[in-house]
């Protein structure tokens, strides 16, 4: 049987996006009307966390199980790849097992290496150059705050996983997007301009600058990630002063020029480098429908990824 895998928003057609967010919402509805759905009955899912986390643990672990399933969670520890075993033979030893892999990593390389050689779905929890189901969570609460993709979304900080993913995301779902970074911190420019050719197609616009007040004029969404992200944190001091000028706060939520902007962070936050207490506590931040709905949207990719498979 063949398969197929999640690991960026590129590999994606804007219609199959579309369906996905149309899919999670309707999972979220059948979930708060106590409706089970038991797509994927009897399958087994494996987790594998190279890296930590508090939201992608816990939403792919209820949402499997939600799905009628059983996630084995797997840390760096439990298993030989932290101890030498290949990749390959990972991924072939658990495709005897398994019926899914999901994958929180380091380099994306090793997640297109793990999904090379297995033959079920892999599934891109984070890796250090995409974290394509958070946006997934992201497009799903715009869609639901504002009832349209007809916005513009405004990223300020690095040109990280988070800011890579935002762009190809915006580009597919036809969100005008503006990245503000410093100097020395901006996205790959590989990605910006593939971004930007299926941003065309899709009638959005990308733009990227290095002045915040920039990017957010006529935003509707502010949106930021931390300044140190995991395995940059001997980098802290040197970001904090890099990043000055780049923390959201009521002057710059303000500056969009629009009352409804809303702020959006996918979180853990910290308030008082990237982001304000006041913007983080205040009525306009939608950052905890963000964390709920990485629950429903990675429940709708992993029913198109390997709801067949349960046939």
């Amino acid at each position: 049987m063949s398969k197929r895998d999640f690991l960026t928003l590129k590999d994606w057609s804007k219609e199959e996006l579309k369906k996905l967010i149309d899919d999670a919402v309707r999972l979220k509805k059948e979930r708060n009307e106590g409706v089970k759905h038991h797509h994927l009955e009897g399958q087994k899912l494996a987790l594998i966390f190279e890296k930590s986390s508090t939201r992608t643990r816990v939403s792919f672990e209820v949402g499997f199980y939600e799905l009628g399933g059983y996630p084995l969670f797997l840390s760096k520890n439990d298993i030989q790849l932290g101890r030498g075993e290949t990749v390959a033979d990972t991924a072939r030893t658990l495709s005897r097992y398994v019926d899914g892999i999901m994958i929180r990593t380091f380099e994306h390389s090793k997640l297109e290496e793990l999904a090379r050689h297995a033959s079920v779905p892999v599934i891109n929890g984070l890796s250090d150059d995409f974290h394509p189901c958070q946006v997934m969570a992201d497009v799903q609460t715009i869609y639901e705050r504002f009832g349209t993709y007809d916005v513009k979304v405004a990223y300020l900080g690095d040109g990280n996983n988070m800011a890579n993913s935002w762009l190809f995301g915006a580009a597919k779902f036809g969100i005008d997007f503006a990245v503000a970074t410093p100097k020395g911190y901006e996205c790959p420019a590989g990605v910006v301009e593939e971004a930007r050719k299926e941003a065309e197609k899709n009638g959005s616009v990308i733009m990227t600058t290095n002045d915040p007040l920039e990017a957010v004029k006529d935003a509707d969404v502010i949106y930021t990630d931390v300044w140190a992200s995991m395995g940059q944190e001997d980098e802290a001091t040197e970001r904090v002063k890099a990043f000055s000028g780049f923390t959201v706060d009521k002057k710059l939520m303000e500056a969009t020029g629009k009352k409804k902007t809303v702020f959006m962070h996918c979180l853990p936050a910290h308030l008082g480098e990237e982001v304000s207490e006041e913007v983080f506590e205040s009525e306009q931040s939608i950052v905890f429908d963000e964390a709920e709905n990485r629950l429903h949207a990675q429940k709708a990719i992993m029913v198109e990824l390997m709801a067949q498979r349960s046939k």
